[in-house]
This record gives C-alpha cells, structure tokens and sequence, in this order.
C-alpha cells in the first residue's frame, strides 16, 4: 500500500461528492492509503491571491503546516482538486524562491502556533499519483470491465498542467496523462484539441456571457468529435461544464446533452464497481443514455434542468481603481505586498 497525506478541498464535500466517493472505492484496490489533513482548510480557490498576497498565501501555507506535522515515513501531500493542488504547489514553490515571501508567510502562521519549511514536502495532482505511483500496468491488471466503445473527450483543464513548477507533466499544452489512464481502462478516447482549455473559473458569476461561450467551446468540441461523455480531474470544469450547460443553451439556443464526470468514476467502472458506489445519477446532464453504450444502467440524475438563473448582473463587484496622473491608486488601503 502507498501512503499519502490527503488534503480534500471544499468541493469534495458538496460539488464534487461523486469525486470522492469514487476515490474512496477506487483507493483500496489500487493500494492508496490517504491520511487527511486534520482541521485543513479551504485553500483560497482562485481569488484570494489576487486580493492581498500574504494572507491568502498563510490561508494556504497553514494547510501544508499541518500536513508537515504528519510526516511518518511519507511526504507527499496529494489534492485531487486541480485549483487545491495548483495553490499548494504555487505557496510551496513562491515560498521557498521569494524569501521574503516564506517569512512573512511564516511570522502569520505562529500565530497559531504553525511553521512550514518551504519544499519539505511533495505536492501532487492525484492524477499524477496514479500514473506515476501505481502505474498503468497496475491499473490494467485491476479492469474486470473494460470500457471498450465508450468515446470519451479527456478534458483536463488549465490549471493542473501549468505553470508546472516541479515538472510533473509531459507537455503544458498537449499532456497525454489523463488520455494514458482513460486508455489503460479500455476507453476510446478523442483526439480532443481543446484539453487544456479554460472552462471560465467562476466568471459564471461576474461575466456570464464569456463564461458561457468557453463553456459552448468545450462541450461543441467534445460533440463535434463525436464523444458520448467528458472526463475531468477538476472539480470547478466539472461544475461549470454540467450544472450551467442548460444556462449555456439558453444562451445560445443549442441543445447539448454532453454529460461531464470524473476520471475516478470511469476507473470505478472499469474495476467493477457500481454506477451507485460511484456518484453517478448525481449529476445534471445525465450519464444514462452515454454508459448504455457499455451495457450500464445508472440512476436518473438528481436534478434536471441546471441550476437557478441568476440576475443579470451578477455578484457586486468592487469599485474601479482610480489612478492620479503619476498612475499611482489613489485607494490608501492598497498595499505592496513584499514592501
């Protein structure tokens, strides 16, 4: 068994249950043992950094404190969320080249009585873990039901490939993980062109009309190349690719029915387990009419027709910044943050 320390991320208790409770199944037949992080906190998503630098990179740095402390013979730390992983690489990475980064990153953190010394543990994407950890030869002998004249559409999203800081994956732009593991379970996977594209993040939320033309990008590639199903490793592409693909419709007056799961849910299939154990028939665009083609029969989905049209103008964002003539802010609040 190979263990590792766990930290989860938010989503993986509401959005993307299904990604966890397919890795929970999955996690005993391929040999993971994962230790959680105890009392882990969210990772900042993708704003925080952007807002003011030295707490949100404590916010993230407490995380890698913690798991430190739970060093036993193992040093690796594995996020299955791609935003969750991207933050913990780019704290261990921005701590360890800015120094002065590192120690005011550290003075915040004693005030909990916390430390971390920048680059003293490993941080991986679980999709790494797999292919470099396990391997494919040990995912192979493990199928019972390979997922032969499945067409799958490998979306792995902008944020695990790159900035790659440690050099985890093959290309930045065309990586061949994600296709490597869907092809060890007998998929037939797409030549799919837009992989590593941006699904949006949460510019649902403050820019609705540019969200939904990355997200009609995505899916119309994917139906253009006659996939039956998307499969992500990033539980924000999941959500903005299924719960506002209707919104995407509307918009666009298209009717796409592309249905979007997680890579641990089609390695569940392919080892046996069942549609239920997996998470599947919680999603919004159904999986039934795709995985018939395999001969498995899901649940309906729990929800249909997407989520709850919101206003049209979308979340209050903050004021402009005003600059003087020099081009300085004028807002006084606004601070350097390795002054």
């Amino acid at each position: 068994m190979s263990e590792y320390i766990f930290y989860p991320g938010c989503s993986m208790e509401s959005s993307a249950k299904a990604y966890y409770d397919s890795l929970m199944v999955i996690a005993k037949p391929l040999g993971i043992t994962l230790k959680e992080i105890d009392d882990w906190n969210c990772c900042g998503a993708t704003e925080y950094v952007g807002m003011n630098l030295i707490p949100a990179y404590s916010l993230i740095a407490r995380n890698l404190a913690l798991a430190a402390k739970m060093k036993n013979g193992t040093d690796t730390v594995v996020a299955p969320c791609s935003a969750c992983y991207l933050n913990l690489a780019k704290a261990d990475y921005y701590m360890s080249e800015r120094p002065s980064l590192g120690e005011k990153v550290n003075q915040a953190l004693e005030a909990g009585g916390l430390h971390y010394e920048a680059g003293s543990l490993d941080i991986r994407h679980l999709l790494d873990v797999i292919i470099n950890d396990i391997g494919l030869d040990v995912l192979k002998e493990k199928v019972v039901k390979p997922l032969k004249g499945l067409r799958v559409a490998p979306y792995l999203g902008c944020m695990v490939p790159r900035p790659d800081y440690y050099h985890r994956w093959s290309d930045a732009e065309h990586p061949i993980e994600l296709v490597e593991v869907l092809k060890a379970i007998g998929a037939e996977v797409i030549d799919y062109p837009l992989a590593t594209s941006c699904c949006g993040g949460h510019m649902t939320q403050i820019g609705p009309e540019t969200a939904y033309e990355l997200i009609r990008r995505l899916i119309s590639s994917a139906d253009r190349y006659q996939a039956d199903i998307m499969v992500t490793v990033c539980p924000m592409c999941q959500m903005n690719l299924d719960a506002y693909q209707g919104e995407t419709n509307r918009y666009f007056g298209t009717n796409y029915q592309m249905p979007i799961v997680f890579f641990t849910q089609l390695i569940g299939l392919a080892l046996g387990f069942t549609p239920k154990e997996l998470g599947f028939g919680t999603e919004i665009t159904s999986t039934k009419r795709a995985l018939a083609r395999i001969g498995v029969e899901i649940p309906e989905p729990v929800e249909e027709g997407g989520p709850r049209r919101k206003k049209d103008e979308g979340l209050p964002m903050p004021p402009r910044l005003i600059k003087n003539a020099k081009g300085k802010s004028l807002h006084h609040h606004v601070e350097e943050a390795e002054s």
